[in-house]
């Protein structure tokens, strides 16, 4: 393919000047000798003698010695600090920027974004868009239409001397100038705090602009997508952008809205899946072959992977101290990790929350198989959210079903403990029973999970199933103010978190 536009010729040129390694395992060795090196002088490098690790042989080893592992309230410690003005604490310099989670567990956190980070996420950005020329069904044309990025208001909050928003937002504010001639909705519109503000001036502006490219939330993305085609009267959000090929999504599973998508859509669309975070880029889809994503192994960001098994979350969420992690020249395709970062953000061996498991070694590829707080687990069900998912497909496919979000916690009825599941579709139909959906839920879950058998045979009595419209998930995030930008629905709910959910729905 000629690549001609002047998006793809600026990013080689950027793209030219970041470092290429052979192998990831290379890479990584790297990446940890600079993020000691370089934070060897702050307060966290002097308390956990990075001047010391750096002396070592075998950096990773040393470091996984003298380092133990963080969950955010380990690090809040430390960043509480930096948040309160003062410098060189986990990081070099004062952070300028924090970006503030949508909290799906229910509470809200402070994670900082400094400059290198910020350059770590410009950087991947720049990897996707080279990694486009791989994918050969694109036009030609494709690169030189405009990039629709649909994240958090860019309208950030000014505390004490810095400034806070979900990351997408800090990161659109800080996109380079050679992307502004490419970015839509562009500065104006974006700055709009309040969510529907934002998608109906995009509404008004959509015929103006020449859309190749979308990336955001899926639900987000579809109410974009709807309101843009009921307010110029379409059928096909093609006839308001011809040229839209590719769809980049991230941060929840693609796979239940696709066969929404397919509705508005008129022409083929290319999926991407990407893996930004608020403690940074971690991967992107690179070949069209695959819908793993490849962990970007040289760009400021060490990872390190304790197998996901029994024990290896304490009942308190965090990573049993006693489980040892392996670098990425140790893991084994198809098993299942819990994923630790480091970063140029100053979190160190900081559990994200995420689970993983490797597709391809040699590509360093690998999926999101679910989250750590999302498992479930009060009766011995060991149930994960990969687990839940592959259920939900199964439940899509035996019954044509739509089931675009989903929530299930374990609470007790009647002295009993039962698994309560809401099941979002996308049309609610009166033909559809819910016993049989509950067999069919309970079944599979039985069959691809030992550990839930057993609790159903014993401690787990139940499950239950109520089929509501998938509209109410949304309804429910703006009722909490949760809405637009990196929102996403707890997969997993505590029973208290439950209840209130559960009056909101029935009310």
């Amino acid at each position: 393919m000629e690549i001609i536009s002047n998006i793809i010729k600026a990013a080689i040129e950027v793209g030219s000047k970041i470092k290429k390694h052979d192998s990831p395992v290379e890479a990584q060795k790297e990446t940890l000798k600079e993020l000691l090196q370089k934070s060897k002088e702050t307060a966290f490098g002097k308390y956990y003698g990075f001047e010391h690790i750096l002396k070592s042989k075998n950096l990773s080893n040393e470091f996984s010695r003298e380092v133990p592992y963080h969950d955010y309230d380990d690090m809040e410690f430390w960043w509480k600090k930096s948040w309160e003005g003062k410098a060189d604490i986990c990081w070099p310099d004062k952070v300028d920027n924090f970006a503030v989670s949508s909290g799906t567990t229910g509470h809200s956190k402070h994670i900082p974004v400094t400059d290198d980070m910020l350059e770590s996420i410009r950087n991947a950005g720049i990897r996707q868009v080279l990694s486009l020329s791989n994918f050969k069904d694109l036009p030609e044309s494709f690169f030189t239409k405009q990039i629709l990025m649909l994240g958090s208001s860019t309208d950030l909050n000014q505390v004490k001397g810095h400034f806070e928003g979900e990351i997408s937002g800090i990161s659109a504010s800080n996109i380079p100038n050679w992307f502004r001639n490419f970015y839509k909705p562009g500065e104006q519109i974006s700055s709009i705090d309040d969510w529907d503000e934002r998608v109906e001036a995009i509404a008004k502006e959509a015929k103006n602009w020449d859309i190749g490219s979308i990336s955001g939330i899926p639900s987000w993305i579809e109410l974009m997508l709807k309101r843009v085609m009921d307010y110029h009267s379409v059928d096909s959000i093609h006839d308001i952008w011809p040229n839209l090929a590719v769809y980049t999504s991230g941060g929840v599973a693609l796979d239940p809205y696709k066969k929404s998508f397919e509705k508005l859509f008129s022409k083929p669309v290319q999926y991407i899946d990407t893996y930004l975070a608020s403690e940074g880029y971690l991967a992107t889809q690179t070949r069209p072959d695959t819908d793993a994503m490849q962990l970007i192994c040289d760009n400021g960001i060490y990872f390190e992977f304790v197998p996901f098994e029994e024990g290896s979350v304490l009942e308190s969420g965090k990573v049993n101290p006693d489980k040892k992690a392996v670098d990425i020249s140790q893991v084994e395709e198809g098993k299942e990790y819990i994923l630790l970062i480091s970063t140029v953000s100053g979190a160190w061996r900081y559990m994200i929350g995420d689970t993983i498991k490797f597709t391809d070694v040699s590509r360093s590829e690998i999926k999101i198989t679910g989250r750590t707080k999302f498992f479930l687990n009060v009766v011995g069900s060991q149930l994960s959210v990969n687990k839940m998912d592959d259920a939900i497909e199964s439940l899509n496919e035996n019954f044509r079903l739509n089931i675009k979000e989903f929530t299930v916690s374990a609470v007790k009825e009647n002295g009993e403990h039962i698994h309560h599941w809401y099941l979002g579709l996308e049309e609610v139909k009166g033909d559809i029973k819910n016993e049989d959906i509950k067999i069919h839920l309970d079944n599979h879950l039985k069959n691809s999970n030992k550990n839930y058998k057993v609790a159903r045979d014993k401690a787990l009595k139940d499950v239950k199933v109520s089929l509501i419209s998938a509209e109410k998930f949304l309804e429910w995030n703006d009722a909490n103010k949760h809405k637009g930008g990196q929102v996403k629905m707890a997969k997993v709910m505590k029973e208290e978190d439950f209840r209130e959910w559960q009056e909101f729905v029935e009310d």
